[in-house]
């Protein structure tokens, strides 16, 4: 058998290590007496490899660091036997460790010999489901080691929520406050992991079935855990959430988010199909990349940044993979399909065969345009090189196209923008850009005088809607509103413009277009914030006015001329619009206002009910007979008397700001009132009978016979009923005889 440097089986082992370690192994490691008694002792087992500042040190056990940094390579064997050039790839295997022999061998298990036994058919049938079992419960107990790795009795809490080398998903960290509340020995802490265990819960569930959830779905998703993350950092109840974990969090979520999309994404043939059926799942993946890198600049740049109570002490954290996988995705939609379908458009149909997708995409033949990493970028940046030259003739033609096109609209500012615009990612090409110079150059100058006579802002600023100096007048708006809608559509017609800069960034009069129009938006915002502060500071003012028609008291019985008047004016109705629509153009309703519309909103229809009351109260003497009042009078005290119950100091006390006693009071004020409306009905109703009656008898020529006795016993029947009230009766028929007296006069 050779030896040294002839020996496949040493030669194997000793280049495997230097791949490993990136270094080439000294000459004479082959004389390693660990290396000789591994390959050539059926009993020896093991050999590992580990790097000693720049040398190279083998030996027949195990010889893991405990210094994190630090690898380990082991061959070993898959049983005991010789190892020989003829059983070199039968007998021998190896394994890197890294980081710890626990996460190596979680790591292992999670990733290799659980899905295959657990989850492929084959091996699943043939492995006993005790032994299952077993490998699961495994995975779970080294998983826990692995998240709180590094944790030793006696170790200060914070250097545990430190070492986050475990975790490398959403739920790894999730479970890890789970773990934490089941094993933690002091309340304070697991208090603390239970409020973060509970915290997460709303997503915990969503990333765990996260192949399940539909992209709109996870666009909601990223806007739920950017909620959370927020509400996390900035409890107070307990100790602040670590920013280490922080980091780690958002990095694995990222992670998370990113494999996702590239999931869903890949059973797509994003440059083959037609542009149409991809067009929108790229459109959402970008989304949801783009969404979670700008959350967590935002939070960790911006908003945590201010936080005093827990403010964010590092850089600003920004999911770099992610956002690459962003800028990749978009460059497929923009650059490549795009463009690609524009020119095809606008190309004659003579010259579109050299535009063909098997043609212009050929470049990209084995590259997938989801799999970005620093590896495949410098084969992705070569192809689209090679795109750009194929495509670099049609852009030619198409320049000539769209210059006819300009030419058609350059006098109207509005259609010229519109083809800049519609054909934007075509003129952004550095081909029709160039071509199409003094287009754009024309687009800037009618840009900038459309800009200076787009409004006749400054004339109409001053009055109200419809007036000569005011805005123009808007259908069915509040003054306050209409004000605003009026200068959000002057500030989108400039902002319409504004869009024009990346067309036009390159020209030496843009600077000052663009000047022009951020001073120009500056006015017209300014305006819009003051016209919000000023109806403020009017509905503040009136709220604090009990005259104003908007004040919390809900009605008052005015002394003088007895009437009954709800406070709930037409002004508490048009408040109502006024805060829906203006919440819903963005404006931070002020928190009493939103009280108020929220109390008007809520007790409207007791409003109605009050005013129905009321309006019966004040015109209750009209629908009484006269005669038959003194009969109302003790149910009409006892109205009343339900109306000034309430009284204190000569004002009602009823507020629209006691629900509960406001139900209470509306409810006896109907019960009285129907009362009164009851009794007075059945008086009228008696009165008109024994009218009617006797001017019938009368008319008939019957007076003195059967039927006028058999009518006069009918009426004494009907006084019956109101002996009680007898002499109302007599009134009535008394009315009634000397409306008989008439017919004999």
């Amino acid at each position: 058998m050779p030896h040294g440097a002839d020996d496949v089986r040493k030669k194997f082992i000793l280049t495997t290590t230097g791949n490993f370690y990136g270094l080439k192994p000294s000459s004479s490691l082959a004389d390693n007496p660990e290396l000789n008694n591994f390959l050539d002792d059926g009993n020896e087992f093991v050999l590992s490899v580990s790097k000693h500042e720049n040398e190279l040190h083998l030996s027949n056990k195990i010889e893991a660091s405990r210094n994190s940094r630090e690898k380990v390579l082991v061959f070993f064997k898959l049983h005991p036997t010789v190892i020989t050039e003829e059983n070199l790839h039968q007998s021998l295997l190896v394994s890197s460790m890294l980081e710890s022999p626990i996460n190596t061998l979680y790591q292992a298990v999670k990733q290799v010999f659980a899905p295959v036994l657990l989850k492929d058919e084959h091996w699943r049938s043939a492995f006993d489901p005790k032994l299952a079992g077993l490998l699961s419960e495994l995975e779970l107990g080294l998983g826990s080691v692995v998240r709180h790795s590094g944790a030793q009795p006696s170790a200060k809490k914070f250097h545990v929520e430190e070492d986050v080398l475990g975790i490398l998903t959403p739920n790894d960290e999730f479970q890890y406050w789970a773990e934490l509340l089941e094993s933690a020995e002091k309340n304070s802490v697991r208090e603390r992991a239970a409020h973060f265990t509970e915290q997460f819960k709303p997503i915990q569930k969503e990333y765990s079935g996260l192949d399940g959830l539909s992209m709109a779905e996870v666009v909601d998703l990223v806007e739920q855990s950017r909620d959370t993350l927020d509400d996390i950092w900035r409890q107070t109840d307990y100790e602040p959430y670590p920013e280490t974990r922080m980091v780690r969090l958002m990095d694995v979520i990222g992670g998370a988010l990113g494999r996702y999309v590239q999931r869903k994404l890949s059973g797509l043939k994003i440059l083959e199909e037609p542009f149409a059926s991809v067009r929108e799942n790229l459109r959402t993946g970008i989304s949801i990349c783009e969404q979670w890198v700008v959350a967590c600049e935002h939070l960790t740049g911006q908003v945590w940044k201010r936080h005093a109570p827990h403010p964010w002490k590092g850089n600003k954290q920004c999911p770099e993979a992610l956002h690459c996988l962003a800028k990749r995705l978009d460059e497929v939609r923009l650059t490549l399909r795009m463009v690609h379908e524009k020119l095809l458009r606008l190309l004659p149909g003579g010259k579109q065969q050299a535009l063909t997708s098997d043609v212009v995409f050929e470049p990209f033949s084995g590259l997938n345009p989801l799999h970005y990493n620093p590896y495949t970028e410098p084969l992705w940046r070569a192809a689209v090189a090679q795109f750009e030259r194929l495509i670099a003739p049609s852009e030619q033609e198409v320049a000539g196209r769209l210059k006819s096109y300009i030419a058609d609209v350059q006098d109207n500012p509005q259609q010229l923008l519109h083809v800049f615009q519609k054909h934007k990612e075509l003129i952004k090409r550095p081909t029709i850009s160039k071509e199409l110079q003094s287009e754009r150059e024309t687009l800037l100058a009618r840009l900038l005088d459309y800009n200076k006579g787009t409004t006749d802002f400054e004339s109409r600023c001053h009055g109200g809607p419809g007036d000569k100096s005011g805005p123009l007048i808007g259908r069915n708006l509040p003054e306050v509103v209409n004000k605003i809608v009026w200068v959000r559509q002057l500030i989108h017609k400039v902002d319409s413009v504004r869009i024009a800069e990346a067309l036009l960034s390159d020209l030496s009069g843009f600077k000052g277009f663009l000047h022009f129009c951020d001073d120009l938006l500056e006015v017209l915002r300014a305006y819009e914030q003051e016209q919000f502060e000023d109806w403020s500071r009017d509905i503040l003012s009136g709220l604090a006015d009990p005259k104003s028609g908007i004040s919390s008291r809900v009605m008052d019985l005015d002394h003088v001329d007895g009437r009954l008047k709800i406070q709930y004016s037409d002004r508490l109705v048009s408040l109502l619009r006024e805060v829906r629509q203006l919440s819903a153009l963005g404006f931070p309703i002020p928190a009493k206002i939103q009280q108020a519309a929220n109390t008007a909103d809520k007790f409207y229809r007791q409003a109605i009910i009050l005013k129905q009351v009321a309006h019966f109260y004040n015109t209750i003497d009209q629908q009484m007979i006269p005669s038959q009042r003194p009969m109302m009078l003790g149910l009409a005290l006892a109205f009343e008397q339900v109306i000034k119950a309430k009284e204190s100091g000569g004002k009602l006390q009823i507020t629209w700001d006691n629900p509960k006693e406001l139900e209470v009071y509306i409810a006896k004020l109907q019960s009285a009132a129907e009362k009164l409306s009851t009794e007075n009905r059945k008086l009228r109703k008696w009165h008109t009978d024994f009218t009617d009656k006797v001017e019938a008898y009368i008319m008939m020529n019957v007076i003195l016979t059967q039927r006028w006795k058999d009518g006069l016993q009918e009426l004494r029947t009907g006084f019956a009923t109101l002996e009680a009230q007898v002499w109302i009766a007599v009134a009535c028929i008394f009315a009634t005889f000397v409306k008989c007296s008439t017919y004999f006069a």
